[in-house]
């Protein structure tokens, strides 16, 4: 990707070599079934969620980054104002208002508005807090795991976690997460797809805006992305732990479909061509 010249995002929150214990310490599971009982009760659950994580202290730690890591803080604080750009864009065209996310970095584990995570939850999303949350170490891990790496598969990582807040300020997460609370286990992975296939079609549709407006993608760039979509499908993720797959189970969807709605957002540049509810699952 080229980025000379661009903006980094003012919006982050460096937690890098801070060390952070809950009072409380459900962690993200028991956070999210408090959430759901919470909907239940008739409760607002994201009160309730801030509520549970609100007791923490914080510790300085002895950390000095690498040059390798500091490149990878400012190239996604880069790509984050990048973001802050095309949706801001974007939802103006919807005659709404976009408001950005905040990014934390950190390191080893984190406090958030879902509760503890540490580095192997990788990176994610939290409602609660409006946040997204990473520690930079993942893309490293990423390049390890999969065999594949590179700026715009990096990119598309933190663009997907940002559709997840597109999908918060469009209301379409509060709605997937009260059905996914009265649903099987099943029925509710499949709406989990469905989430999860939109955000790779909004990180598509950043890609196509993004490089409207600055020029960005380089050759190679689009293959990059599509090529890690492919690795992080539950089919090819699951056969590679356990040699088979168990559908019934995705949560995230296959690799066909996650390069398939990238791609579509990347072509189009639509936002409005990425509903991933009106369709039949198996259709997706």
């Amino acid at each position: 990707m080229n980025l000379e010249g661009r903006r980094e995002s003012t919006n982050v929150d460096d937690r890098r070599g801070k060390r952070v214990v809950a009072g409380a310490g459900m962690g993200i599971g028991g956070i999210i079934i408090a959430g759901i009982i919470a909907l239940m009760m008739g409760k607002n659950p994201v009160e309730v969620i801030q509520n549970m994580g609100a007791t923490q202290q914080t510790t300085e730690t002895n950390y000095t980054p690498s040059a390798e890591e500091e490149e990878l803080a400012t190239f996604a604080k880069k790509i984050l104002a990048g973001t802050e750009d095309v949706w801001t864009a974007e939802f103006k065209k919807m005659g709404k208002q976009y408001i950005p996310p905040k990014l934390v970095l950190f390191s080893g584990a984190v406090q958030s508005g879902c509760g503890g995570a540490t580095s192997s939850t990788g990176p994610f999303y939290c409602s609660a807090d409006q946040t997204v949350y990473i520690d930079l170490s993942f893309f490293s891990s990423m390049k390890k795991q999969f065999g594949t790496a590179g700026d715009f598969a990096y990119a598309y990582v933190i663009a997907h976690e940002v559709g997840h807040h597109v999908q918060y300020l469009l209301g379409t997460l509060s709605q997937a997460h009260q059905q996914m609370s009265r649903v099987s286990k099943t029925e509710s992975n499949q709406i989990s797809v469905r989430l999860e296939l939109q955000a790779d079609f909004y990180a598509g549709v950043w890609a196509h805006q993004d490089n409207a407006m600055f020029n960005s993608l380089e050759e190679g760039d689009v293959d990059e992305g599509l090529a890690i979509a492919a690795r992080i499908g539950d089919d090819y993720l699951q056969k590679q732990a356990q040699g088979y797959a168990v559908p019934e189970s995705f949560n995230h969807g296959t690799s066909a479909q996650r390069s398939k709605w990238l791609k579509k957002g990347i072509s189009t540049g639509d936002v409005r061509q990425g509903d991933t509810f009106s369709p039949a699952y198996n259709q997706l």
